[in-house]
């Protein structure tokens, strides 16, 4: 498995932005954020795969941004945020070919970060 490690949560008012940023211990062929609201299921939010092809999620297309500075290291720039996108984002990666937002494709997850979106 490979270590994760999430930074750049925190709290800001809607329409507002954050950078969440994930250090991997080694490189993968797949890395991706997700999310957990109070009370609801992990959802994945944005992936992308070795060659920089990316996966949204519709509730977030337009608004974040997945990108990789290197292969150890990824990026999640989050814009127009609302109250909705409060959850605690993590981090996640894996070996497989298949890139997308299903959870039981990651085998490796960061503990998390929060976000926390006031009106």
């Amino acid at each position: 498995q490979v270590q994760l490690v999430e930074s750049g949560g925190g709290s800001v008012q809607a329409g507002g932005s954050l950078n969440l940023s994930c250090a991997a211990s080694t490189y993968t062929l797949c890395m991706g954020w997700f999310r957990q609201a109070p009370g609801k299921g992990r959802e994945g939010v944005a992936a992308i795969n070795l060659n920089g092809l990316t996966t949204y999620a519709d509730s977030v297309k337009g608004r974040f941004t997945i990108s990789k500075d290197t292969y150890k290291v990824l990026s999640l720039h989050l814009t127009s945020l609302q109250p909705e996108d409060t959850a605690m984002y993590y981090c996640a990666a894996h070996f497989g070919e298949q890139c997308g937002l299903e959870l039981y494709q990651y085998d490796s997850w960061g503990e998390g970060t929060q976000v926390t979106v006031s009106s």
